[in-house]
């Protein structure tokens, strides 16, 4: 089963935008596997990749799905950014720190981050050389990688044109994923969830990073995946951000037998990757559209993404696809 979701907006060259989710397997299933791409729209290029790989491994028969299973794809849940070759969406909004709770505020900013804010957000076009490498170098040596990179990512609330904002309320994605959610796992009772997302952690390492919420069922998560790829948030294996899906998901399973993880399959160095982001923020508010300086910095920011080797686009395709039958396989 096929159903498309539009969203408002347009795509560069007017195009409609729109969530598609695709079910196979049972109509009624004890259990549901979900795979979700592009909620972070540039990372929709891979995520895209392995749901049709998986699909055509349906197809040609390599892939078999248990009885009593349903398996649910949700491609490009930020189509904007996916269009716009963007992290963000229409709003600049990270949608994966968009997801909090009831009464929960949408404000605040961790502290570190305001004192990095002017060099990660520029507020004007780009002139002469960029020294953002030697700078966030420095940064690095005064705050270390770590706790930097904790602070960047984490999700922030001040600074609308800034990068990992979190947003003023919901958004239509997040509002969708809410809504619908459980009716496209069609009541299963018990539900594995996984996130497709590039751009973090070494060339082409494939982590499942499991959320704080989720950590109590950790020996869970080893046993059905590879336990060398299990990386615990909760014990510093990663940044715990704010408003995370599979996080807020897990929160109101509402008695059902809920776990989420984000596959992520690395790429560059991080501050390769958070230079690219930065470009490309700074082109997309500030450069006219179709221009050198508006398209250069989007190229670079697919290249950290989804790169163009062959190598990488192979072996990230099939690591992703093994976690997925180790999801979807009995046990």
């Amino acid at each position: 089963m096929l159903e498309g979701f539009p969203l408002s907006g347009r795509g560069p060259d007017g195009e409609s935008l729109a969530v598609d989710v695709a079910s196979v397997g049972a109509a009624r299933p004890a259990r549901a596997v979900v795979v979700s791409s592009g909620l972070h729209g540039v990372e929709g290029f891979f995520g895209s990749a392995v749901q049709l790989a998986w699909l055509q491994g349906v197809r040609a028969g390599r892939t078999a799905i248990p009885p009593g299973t349903a398996v649910v794809l949700l491609h490009a849940l930020n189509p904007y950014g996916f269009a716009w070759r963007r992290r963000a969406n229409e709003r600049n909004v990270d949608l994966n720190r968009n997801f909090l709770d009831a009464g929960e505020p949408y404000a605040g900013a961790p502290p570190l981050y305001g004192r990095v804010h002017r060099l990660l957000n520029p507020d004007t076009p780009r002139l002469g050389a960029d020294l953002f490498l030697a700078q966030a170098a420095w940064a690095v040596c005064r705050h270390g990688l770590p706790a930097l990179r904790a602070a960047v990512a984490e999700g922030q609330y001040e600074h609308p044109s800034g990068l990992f904002f979190g947003g003023r309320g919901p958004e239509a994605s997040t509002r969708l994923v809410r809504e619908r959610y459980w009716d496209w796992t069609r009541g299963a009772a018990e539900v594995a969830h996984l996130d497709l997302h590039t751009g973090l952690g070494r060339h082409l390492d494939c982590q499942v990073l499991v959320e704080p919420v989720h950590a109590p069922e950790l020996g869970l998560y080893r046993a059905r995946f590879d336990p060398a790829r299990v990386v615990s948030v909760a014990e510093g294996g990663a940044y715990a951000a704010r408003g995370v899906m599979g996080a807020w998901l897990g929160r109101h399973a509402e008695g059902r037998r809920y776990r989420f993880a984000c596959v992520e399959i690395g790429t560059y160095a991080s501050l390769c990757v958070l230079r690219a982001l930065r470009a490309e923020n700074r082109a997309h508010q500030f450069s006219t559209p179709g221009s050198g300086p508006y398209q250069r910095p989007k190229r670079e920011l697919v290249e950290c993404f989804c790169p163009a080797s062959r190598r990488w686009r192979r072996a990230s395709v099939g690591r992703a696809l093994e976690v997925i039958e180790q999801a979807v396989a009995e046990r």
